[in-house]
């Protein structure tokens, strides 16, 4: 499935979608758009949204979904943050077809339906300080008071907005309000802010402006100028709303579009944070290396650690959209990347934790090239070479001196077991540390019959992974874990309480496959009965590096704590 190919997922929101267009609203058209800030790097719960967004217009003939940065914080935006989301939603597979927009295109507009609201009695200039503005404002149980400007004349108020947008006041000492009900028991309705003073070079407008629109404000304009059918957003918005139509309903002459907000649940993953603040934390106090760490929920994260975009697009389609606020389990996001890497990753050898093996009856002079198939089933991926030879590298854990039960199915001293595509070999002798007492080295011996085969009668129950000792070339390998020890980091205490200490753990000088170090940046693998791993952007040409995208099985639930 491609981003562009039509399905039929069932929801809410596109049955209301559907029963527009067949109630011909709109002119039959539907045009989404997903609006993120360009303050911070996109993460897996947009992925959501931009699924949705653009999903419901790729399902419907000639539907669009435009890309608009809701740029009205110039103080926290950066043109960085704004090249790396359009980067994100191209990699998810994603096009806004030349519908790339900014909220501060309309900052003339804007100012100009501002100063109609004025003009018309609906919004004021307010001098209160930001401390008065929220004494005056009330709470949940008792309603607000008036500004003690709320009833100026528009003739003052437009002339001191003028003045506002002249520069002749200092930041803070005065914002324009709508004047709606302080009475209200939706407290966003209790005469919010539309503009405010803000001196601050802008991104795209340079110093042209010394007040800037609030997102409440600039939003449903900027939707409606857009002739937006559809603007979808998550629950926190639903408070929004009734704002939302106000200000559109006020500017109804103006703007002649009015698009309807529909609310859905916005994506919660357990085991993970998504809020702006907390991953900007993780960031600036040196927790993860930036916002594309691997254990970040981000979507740069994802994509360095090995994620594929149809993973998380089939991730999205499976978990739904919904009103009722859940949270998800990372499990299942991990289940989706093995389902999808199970069929595209080719396979290879890598050894995490050797333990040197030295095949005794081997010729010491001797190298066999073996053909090994990069992916049992699926032929089209052709095959690779790998050499057999007198000396090879195990894993550690596949080797103990006595067998703990009979499940055991690696190798014991005096037992056999088949290297993968090569040969039957028994364990002859265990060399152990004369001080420490580990065991450094294995002789063993070899059956040169059993090459891919097991003569009449032979019953080897155990394949472990190797490498040739002269035949590989040493890599990094990063073991990445989940970054939080509890599956709600949120929910009461300091979230950085429960960062997992073990979340990151690098293994250096792994033998690997000489293949390996060719692959290209991205490229993604199954190291044979160890997990999928992807090969990092730190590589060098001599030293490649990998990172584990996800083990072969969720084995989490089984284990307490991190592992």
């Amino acid at each position: 499935m491609t981003a562009n190919e039509p399905s039929k997922p069932v929801d809410f929101i596109r049955t209301i979608v559907a029963n527009d267009l067949e109630e011909g609203k709109n002119g039959g058209k539907v045009v989404t758009r997903f609006p993120p800030e360009p303050n911070g790097y996109l993460h897996i719960g947009h992925a959501k949204s931009i699924c949705l967004n653009f999903g419901i217009a790729n399902e419907n003939a000639g539907g669009i979904c435009h890309l608009r940065f809701d740029d009205t914080n110039p103080e926290k935006e950066d043109d960085e943050y704004i090249k790396k989301k359009k980067k994100d939603v191209k990699w998810l597979g994603f096009d806004w077809q030349k519908k790339l927009f900014f909220a501060s295109d309309y900052f003339d507009k804007l100012f100009e339906m501002a100063k109609v609201l004025i003009k018309n009695g609906d919004a004021y200039v307010c001098g209160l300080s930001a401390d008065e503005v929220r004494e005056y404002r009330g709470t949940l149980t008792e309603p607000g008071r008036n500004s003690p400007n709320r009833d100026q004349s528009p003739e003052v108020n437009l002339d001191l907005f003028l003045r506002m947008r002249d520069g002749e006041f200092p930041d803070g000492k005065y914002i324009l309000r709508a004047k709606i009900d302080m009475a209200s028991p939706n407290i966003n309705m209790r005469d919010p802010a539309l503009y405010r003073i803000r001196r601050a070079t802008h991104h795209q407008t340079g110093d042209k402006w010394c007040i800037y629109p609030t997102y409440d404000f600039t939003h449903c304009i900027s939707d409606a100028i857009e002739g937006i059918t559809h603007s979808l957003c998550t629950l926190e918005f639903e408070d929004h709303r009734p704002l939302y139509d106000w200000i559109l309903n006020r500017l109804e002459s103006e703007l002649k579009q009015h698009p309807q907000q529909i609310e859905f649940s916005r994506l919660a993953l357990d085991y993970t944070v998504v809020s702006k603040r907390k991953l900007i934390t993780l960031v600036n106090r040196s927790v993860v290396a930036g916002w594309d760490d691997p254990r970040m929920p981000t979507i740069s994260g994802l994509r360095r650690r090995g994620y594929t975009p149809e993973s998380i697009r089939n991730f999205c389609s499976k978990i739904g959209i919904t009103k009722s606020p859940n949270k998800v389990e990372i499990g299942f996001l991990e289940g989706c990347l093995r389902e999808d890497l199970e069929k595209k990753a080719l396979r290879a050898m890598a050894v995490l934790r050797p333990l040197k093996v030295v095949i005794e009856n081997y010729p010491a002079d001797k190298v066999e090239a073996i053909t090994a198939q990069n992916h049992p089933q699926q032929p089209e991926f052709g095959s690779r070479t790998i050499h057999m030879s007198r000396e090879v590298y195990i894993d550690r854990e596949d080797f103990l001196e006595v067998a703990p039960n009979k499940k055991f199915k690696r190798l014991v001293t005096g037992k056999e077991v088949r290297l993968r595509n090569s040969y039957v070999i028994k364990c002859e002798e265990a060399i152990k540390d004369p001080d420490s007492g580990e065991i450094i080295e294995l002789r063993c011996s070899y059956d040169e019959n059993t090459l891919n085969a097991n003569p009449e009668g032979r019953k080897v129950k155990g394949v472990i992974h190797w490498v040739s000792s002269n035949h590989c070339v040493k890599a990094e390998i990063r073991l990445y874990d989940r970054l939080f020890t509890q599956a709600n980091p949120e929910d009461g205490g300091e979230f950085l309480d429960y960062i997992n200490p073990n979340s990151l753990t690098v293994l250096k000088n792994c033998p690997v496959e000489p293949s390996l170090s060719s692959a290209g940046t991205g490229d993604t693998f199954q190291f044979e009965r160890v997990g999928y791993f992807c090969k990092d952007q730190d590589s060098t040409p001599n030293y490649p590096v990998f990172n584990r995208a996800v083990t072969l099985r969720d084995s989490w639930a089984k284990i307490s704590g991190a592992s």
